[in-house]
């Protein structure tokens, strides 16, 4: 997910400072060629990767043409992702709050840090680049994180659309900001 340049927006919801969860636990990517399917969602398509033990992407359709990052030597495995699949499903029609699938992001240490940070940031709830800095104890690190959280390989199921400005405005997303929007009111709605 890239972090974007777009104007800041006001923040269609407005959210008590949660509790946090436990972060989740990432195992490392196993390396070879990755598995890949693509699912319909109310947000568009979703391209799904995979190790072939955790989940690797979750990456959402920018354009036409999208899926020509998809590798040579990728396999398209749809029933690799049958539990992921249904656990999108169930979180978009607001029955699922929390993913249970195993998670392998690639990423340097410090992006993987931020990743785990945002796993702790509680359904319904956002938390600004700041919090997250600080709760991974560096919190002069906003901007990093920033860059961090817009890396992000696995959309939804690691939330980093849950990080919002210092101000509460809605700062940028890779999927883009109506889809950021989309997800926030989604989750706002169903925490009531």
């Amino acid at each position: 997910m890239a972090h974007g340049t777009a104007p800041q927006e006001e923040l269609p919801l407005s959210v008590p400072t949660p509790d946090t969860l436990p972060p989740v636990e990432f195992a490392e990517p196993r390396t070879g060629s990755p598995l890949y399917t693509i699912v319909e969602s109310p947000i568009g398509e979703i391209l799904l990767t995979s190790d072939g033990e955790s989940l690797t992407g979750v990456f959402m359709a920018p354009q036409a043409g999208w899926n020509a990052q998809i590798g040579t030597d990728w396999r398209r495995d749809p029933a690799t992702f049958h539990t992921i699949e249904e656990q999108l499903r169930a979180y978009f029609a607001g029955e699922l709050r929390e993913f249970s699938v195993p998670l392998a992001p690639h990423g340097t240490p410090f992006q993987r840090r931020v990743w785990q940070a945002l796993t702790t940031v509680p359904y319904g709830h956002t938390a600004s680049y700041g919090a997250i800095a600080s709760a991974i104890d560096r919190p002069s690190a906003s901007r990093a994180v920033g860059a961090a959280n817009g890396r992000n390989p696995i959309s939804i199921v690691v939330p980093c659309h849950r990080v919002v400005g210092a101000d509460g405005s809605l700062t940028g997303y890779g999927g883009g900001l109506p889809r950021k929007r989309h997800l926030l009111a989604l989750e706002q709605q169903r925490a009531n």
